[in-house]
């Protein structure tokens, strides 16, 4: 007999994941070795992310013009209660009880709409961001909030988005995605960044620092467009060695990362930090801006620079260039990256699910 517990894993891509399918896909396996749960797809193909044999419910997408009334579709087959890991779930005259999710607030911030995005949808995007009350709208239709760390948790207090009870669910880094921790430090000198390009992550403050980092390399993993990289190269000083790679699989990402000396961000601000979580899972140290979001995934282990300086990018990277030191911090690394797991954010879910 169903608990009646269900999961919204409609946001979990087909292809590649993206962030929310990621959150997805791991909060759910994670849940559902723990309570019976039933997943809430939309495709058939989604059930490829998810474990073999997990009881599931199809529904309308939710990007259908339907998606207002999905909640009539989930009371029919049995719903009680429901997770989703977004704040968009249609809610019109759901008879159960419904916690939505707010992973960061960054796009008020920097609301330029990502690039793929066709016009209208890009106009519908910068409207909604100009106003927090669209989101206050969302958020006190459900029960219960749920996000990813206690940065986002601050804000939304800040901006008083919600009435409703609001509870951290940390995001994780994909369980196995990764090769084992290394023991030993680093021979080759190779800094790596991963993530986008846009302005807000300051990418340029890093290539800029190369300069006082001779013999290091600097590998940007993420896909890029030809404009942004004809932008970056220009700022390289001659001498310095940037490799653009453009998109790396996920085996070429875990072998680079365990080759490097850190992982680096100079990042002015952040949705939370799974690159961060993935280095320091191996013993790779963290070389990152010092802004909140940071600082509360890093904690004591990541080594924190002033985003606006160049110089000390450099010689954060420099701390750490004796072995000693760099095994030292990859320790300390190893043991905050432990804090961030599915099999606890499923608990802290779990405990939410009860108390309502």
């Amino acid at each position: 007999m169903s608990s009646g517990i269900f999961f919204d894993a409609r946001y979990i891509q087909i292809a590649h994941h993206d962030g929310i399918s990621r959150f997805s896909a791991g909060l759910l396996t994670a849940l559902n070795n723990k309570i019976d749960v039933t997943a809430v797809i939309s495709d058939l193909r989604q059930l490829e992310k998810l474990p073999t044999g997990i009881k599931f419910v199809k529904v309308t997408s939710p990007t259908s013009i339907c998606e207002p009334l999905v909640s009539l579709q989930l009371n029919k087959l049995g719903a009680k209660k429901v997770f989703s890991p977004m704040q968009t779930m249609g809610s019109f005259g759901r008879k159960f009880k419904l916690v939505l999710t707010v992973h960061d607030l960054i796009y008020y911030r920097h609301p330029t709409p990502p690039p793929s995005f066709n016009l209208a949808v890009k106009l519908l995007w910068r409207l909604y961001h100009l106003t927090y009350a669209p989101q206050r709208l969302l958020l006190n239709r459900a029960d219960a909030i749920a996000t990813v760390s206690q940065t986002t948790k601050n804000l939304m207090a800040k901006h008083r988005l919600t009435t409703k009870p609001v509870q951290v669910v940390y995001n994780a880094a994909s369980d196995g995605a990764l090769s084992a921790p290394r023991l030993e430090a680093p021979v080759a000198k190779h800094l790596v960044y991963m993530g986008s390009f846009m302005d807000y992550k300051n990418v340029e403050v890093l290539l800029a620092g190369m300069q006082h980092l001779p013999g290091y390399e600097l590998h940007l993993l993420s896909r890029i467009s030809s404009g942004r990289k004809a932008e970056l190269q220009q700022l390289i000083q001659q001498n310095v060695k940037v490799i653009f790679h453009n998109g790396v699989s996920e085996d070429e990402y875990s072998n680079i990362l365990n080759g490097a000396t850190a992982l680096v961000s100079g990042s002015r601000d952040e949705g939370f930090g799974i690159p961060l979580v993935e280095a320091m899972s191996l013993g790779i140290p963290a070389v990152v801006s010092e802004i909140e979001i940071f600082k509360e995934i890093g904690g004591q282990a990541a080594i924190y620079f002033n985003q606006e300086s160049p110089k000390s990018f450099a010689e954060a990277v420099l701390s750490i260039e004796s072995a000693s030191r760099w095994l030292e911090v990859s320790k300390l690394s190893q043991d905050q990256a432990k804090k961030f797991n599915w099999n606890s954010s499923a608990n802290t879910l779990i405990e939410l699910l009860e108390n309502l």
